[in-house]
């Protein structure tokens, strides 16, 4: 009797498989679309397909499932230069066989979770730029032959759990910021066996352990001691570049080991422990009374799967339900688990609400605002004269993610230092009230645009417009060639560029609110009534944030500066349609000029007609750098008092009745 009861209720699930249609898991579906929520940055549009609506990610860009459909596999997008964090949440879809993101753009920490991915045979974080230590974690990953994290920002120590990894055969680690000594091996006494997610600190194994490893680059890093007796055979480049002792591999300065510790990065234990192994019982014989029980509840095991069944078969023939990852709940807000990098905000000021409100006057005193910010200006104690610019977001639409991204914005314009470019003070992050905020140092003239187009142009002598020419490019020059990686403006305009007292220009990248303000709920997207994705102008993916982005609104920005027209009006139009049959005729160029400018110089106007022309050239390959652009004008355009003086009768009777 009890075999038949078994045989049926294997048929029945067996039926159920049938009619679920090949359902997949929403886990999964919903760990993927976590995962793309998580990308800021997607310039290729490489996951414009990736549809949360769509219950099948099988054809998604990148993924790759099991024959069945069932599954997801494998995902791999590399070299797409995908900007965002590595979303915890991949580390549900435990079926995965392979993770490649190599020689992307994503920041934050390596999650934590991915140790959950028992089945996992490759791991490729090479090439971005993620920060913080290696998680011990990735030691339960007892099936990857393959772990490459080379070339990112990754310091602690090299975790001794990675010894764990029986089957690992490439241990790819280079170009980091590693340190303490490479692990060979720890306690003699290890139980082969680990049980639970997290192993226990006393069953530490070193790299001695992995007995197929073929290939370890551990190179350019920071690492101190020794090289295991175990890894001798390796190649010497497997550990060039460090500070180990060993005097037949080259080695860094010791002034550069000096900077880094070599105390080992020390891990928190972890609160899990090893659950028990469970012993086996022995078979016993059961009574008449079991067996009738058995029996009763197979017949009622057996209804519940014809309930399933019909349900299935209903679920085939109506739309399935996609959680989508930015509607969620408090509670579930709270379980987000994005890890912040402790040291990305160590040397930026970080001011109280309370000190911005005294220097801000209880914040009345608001001299500019968007449907992103509002910007106050104030004054601190004893100090400099500030502009604080406070994020328009509300706390329910505020993610695990975009407090990372906040932050990365925030260490981004901290690290700007240059005369031509607006300097950062601080930041402020407060969680009651809810508060997010830069602060600037206050340039007192306003902006470029407010003079062009509402204030009086007269203002803005022909000389003085050259000047503001000069810094805006060398502050260009200085944000796309000095620095390392390269900085741009977002939105390079005339509202981007702040005016000093004696009217020097400061470039600030306002606009990177409109990020932040994009990834909140507000902003991210909307289901519309026909289940489409609605997606507002202002995406991030629409963000124009390339050097040769910048190059071509610098062309566009110098047009407006030497006409005093705006880059586009519903009279007439473009101000390049308007401009381009001026910019290369020599006879009609003067007619450019803004009205308001009484003299100018034409050789400079000259120059400048042809920097544009040049600027905005459809050819990307043809438009100049801005070295170049900078060399250009420095070496033509004369901005002395003299010249200005030479320009204007009036300057010369002034000066006349001074002398």
């Amino acid at each position: 009797m009890r075999p038949y009861i078994y045989f049926l209720l294997l048929f029945l699930g067996y039926g159920v498989s049938l009619a679920t249609c090949s359902f997949f898991p929403t886990n999964e579906v919903w760990a993927l679309t976590t995962f793309k929520e998580a990308i800021y940055e997607d310039p290729h549009l490489v996951l414009s397909n990736w549809n949360a609506l769509d219950a099948d990610p099988c054809n998604w860009f990148g993924i790759t499932c099991n024959p069945e459909r069932q599954h997801v596999t494998k995902i791999n997008i590399t070299g797409s230069s995908l900007k965002g964090f590595l979303a915890p949440e991949i580390g549900q879809i435990t079926n995965l066989l392979e993770l490649t993101l190599h020689d992307n753009n994503l920041i934050g920490t390596i999650p934590k979770e991915l140790g959950f991915l028992k089945s996992l045979k490759v791991l490729d974080l090479g090439m971005n730029q993620l920060t913080g230590p290696i998680p011990p974690e990735l030691g339960n990953l007892s099936g990857v032959t393959k772990l490459n994290l080379q070339s990112n920002r990754l310091t602690g120590s090299l975790p001794a759990e990675l010894g764990n990894l029986e089957n690992l055969q490439e241990l790819i680690l280079d170009r980091n910021k590693l340190q303490g000594t490479v692990p060979a091996a720890s306690n003699s006494a290890f139980s082969a066996k680990m049980h639970g997610m997290y192993a226990s600190r006393s069953n530490l194994t070193g790299l001695c352990r992995s007995s197929r490893l073929k290939v370890v680059d551990v190179s350019y890093n920071y690492l101190v001691g020794s090289i295991p007796k175990c890894l001798t055979n390796l190649p010497n480049a497997s550990f060039q570049g460090n500070c180990l002792r060993d005097k037949d591999v080259k080695q860094r300065p010791s002034t550069q080991c000096g900077a880094f510790p070599s105390k080992s990065h020390r891990v928190p234990k972890s609160k899990h422990r090893p659950t028990e192994d469970v012993p086996k019982h022995q078979k016993e014989s059961k009574p008449t009374w079991l067996l009738a029980l058995e029996i009763a509840t197979g017949i009622t095991v057996g209804s519940l799967f014809l309930v399933a069944l019909r349900t299935a078969f209903h679920r085939c023939n109506s739309k399935p339900a996609i959680i989508i990852p930015w509607k969620k709940s408090a509670s579930e807000k709270e379980q987000l688990a994005v890890y912040v990098d402790s040291e990305l905000l160590k040397d930026v000021t970080k001011y109280s609400r309370q000190e911005l409100e005294v220097a801000c006057e209880d914040f009345s005193n608001i001299i500019g605002s968007s449907l992103d910010s509002l910007v106050y200006k104030g004054t601190m104690k004893g100090g400099p004269e500030i502009a604080v610019i406070s994020l328009s977001i509300k706390e329910e639409h505020w993610t695990g993610y975009l407090e990372l991204y906040f932050q990365r914005e925030v260490a981004d314009l901290a690290r700007l230092n240059h005369d031509s470019v607006g300097k950062l003070l601080g930041y402020c992050r407060e969680i009651s009230p809810f508060t997010r905020m830069l602060v600037f140092e206050y340039a007192s003239n306003g902006t470029l645009h407010e003079h062009l187009h509402y204030g009086e142009g007269s203002q803005l002598s022909w000389t003085r417009r050259m000047r503001i020419i000069l810094g805006i490019a060398q502050g260009l020059k200085y944000l796309h060639a000095e620095l390392e990686p390269p900085f741009t403006i977002s939105e390079l305009n005339s509202s981007a560029v702040y005016l000093t007292e004696d009217f020097s220009p400061k470039l600030v990248d306002f606009e990177s609110w409109k990020t932040i303000i994009a990834r909140s709920e507000k902003n991210s997207g909307s289901i519309g009534s026909n289940g489409a994705m609605c997606l507002l102008p202002s995406s991030v993916e629409n963000r124009h944030l390339d050097i040769q982005g910048n190059i071509h609104a610098f062309g566009i920005l110098l047009l407006e500066i030497i006409s005093g027209r705006p880059p586009f009006c519903k009279d007439r139009g473009s101000l390049i349609d308007w401009a381009k049959d001026y910019l290369e005729l020599p006879e009609v160029m003067s007619h450019i000029v803004d009205p308001e400018l009484k003299h100018f110089t034409y050789d400079d106007l000259k120059l400048i007609c042809e920097i544009i022309s040049l600027c905005i050239h459809p050819d990307i390959s043809r438009r100049p750098s801005m070295q170049e652009i900078s060399l250009m004008l420095e070496s033509s355009i004369d901005t002395s008092v003299s010249i200005e003086l030479k320009s204007s009768s009036l300057a010369w009777a002034e000066l006349a009745l001074s002398s």
